[in-house]
């Protein structure tokens, strides 16, 4: 450290990375010590002139004076960057996902847990900035309350994730199994299935109905549909598309005391007088119970949600303070990721815990077969 400041280097410079350079260089408690890339295409060559740079992220962990790393490199590098970053004494601060599957979660989650037996002090956290966001925020305080007592579904329609064909082609790993590892599901959708998994927990079954390129020119998935089962009989669904437009971003949550609903940037609260579960039991005629409805305020979206994640992170590195997404918690979004299209292909219910290596051959499957039609609808 110098003088209470963390020192950082940022791997992948890219659309995300260099957003990061900016907030680390903008916050009072990190210092931006190097960054590395292989080719700086997104920033000017004569940005940053007092930053060394380094075209390999080796070099630069053996040359740069650090403390932490952040990277923001495609999928597939996420696990061996991490590590190696461990093997120096660094604390690591990833994108999402943490991992393309469920296996290389687990490894590189594994290598985490040794490098803190070693140095306990270490910091592994991961860049779900969505959990900063007020609403989403505001409904886990309201589920953790017991407002909406027992939880019997989620429903979350999350289609506003819209792509052109240009926004693949512009940058050649997008699209991709090989490069990308998945569509919408691993690329835009982490978050959503973070967010699913940190309101309501993980299901004990997933079903899924995915379509591989049905909107774009893409080898990996672009909408998707999934059904969840808990084993207290709660239910779940998941649907995500990048070929909508307009797309709709609503989120139910329903309980037997009340239900949550989420969308154009408005949240309700109904709530039942007493609850339905007991009104379906004790109830001497028939009819609908009382209901009222609430507009449940909260805090506006931040427009510096990534900064909010890194001047987290550096508080974690110099005061102790508690993470807002430890990167532990990144499995879960991928194993729903994993078992959605593991469900789809074998047209099945996929039991959780799920067999990693059966989805890591299934990738290894489809990074190796040749490329397929592409359906898409004009």
């Amino acid at each position: 450290m110098t003088q209470g400041k963390v020192k950082i280097g940022i791997v992948g410079i890219g659309s995300v990375g260099t957003d990061h350079v900016d907030h680390v260089i903008a916050l009072p408690d990190t210092e931006l010590s190097a960054i590395c890339d292989r080719g700086f295409e997104l920033l000017d060559a004569d940005a940053y002139p007092e930053i060394p740079r380094y075209d390999s992220y080796e070099r630069m962990l053996e040359a740069a004076d650090l403390d932490a790393v952040i990277i923001a490199t495609p999928h597939f590098d996420h696990p061996d960057m991490c590590l190696t970053a461990f093997e120096r004494g660094l604390h690591v601060l990833v994108e999402k996902p943490i991992a393309v599957h469920v296996g290389e979660a687990q490894r590189l989650l594994d290598g985490a847990r040794a490098a803190k037996r070693a140095n306990p002090e270490l910091v592994f956290a991961a860049m779900f900035m969505q959990r900063t966001w007020g609403q989403w925020r505001k409904i886990k305080e309201i589920i953790d309350s017991g407002a909406l007592g027992s939880l019997m579904r989620c429903s979350w329609i999350i289609t506003d994730w819209f792509r052109t064909q240009y926004y693949f082609d512009s940058r050649p790993w997008r699209g991709k199994w090989a490069s990308e590892g998945g569509g919408v599901l691993m690329n835009q959708c982490p978050h959503n299935l973070d967010l699913y998994q940190w309101l309501v927990g993980m299901p004990a079954r997933v079903n899924g109905q995915v379509s591989f390129g049905k909107h774009h020119r893409i080898e990996v998935e672009d909408e998707v549909t999934a059904y969840f089962e808990y084993d207290n009989g709660m239910v779940g669904h998941f649907i995500a598309s990048t070929g909508e437009s307009p797309g709709t971003n609503r989120l139910e949550i329903a309980g037997d005391c009340g239900k949550l609903v989420y969308e154009d940037d408005e949240l309700v609260l109904y709530r039942n007088e007493w609850s339905s579960s007991q009104h379906i039991r004790e109830a001497g005629k028939g009819g609908k119970l009382p209901v009222s409805r609430e507009l449940v305020p909260f805090e506006a979206r931040r427009t510096n949600q990534h900064e909010c994640i890194i001047a987290n992170f550096a508080d974690a590195i110099l005061h102790g303070a508690e993470l807002i997404a430890p990167a532990e918690e990144g499995l879960n979004s991928v194993i729903l990721n994993n078992a959605i299209i593991l469900s789809a292909h074998k047209q099945a219910t996929v039991e959780l815990p799920m067999d990693p290596q059966e989805y890591a051959d299934l990738l290894q499957t489809y990074i190796a077969r040749p490329p397929q039609p592409v359906r898409i609808r004009l």
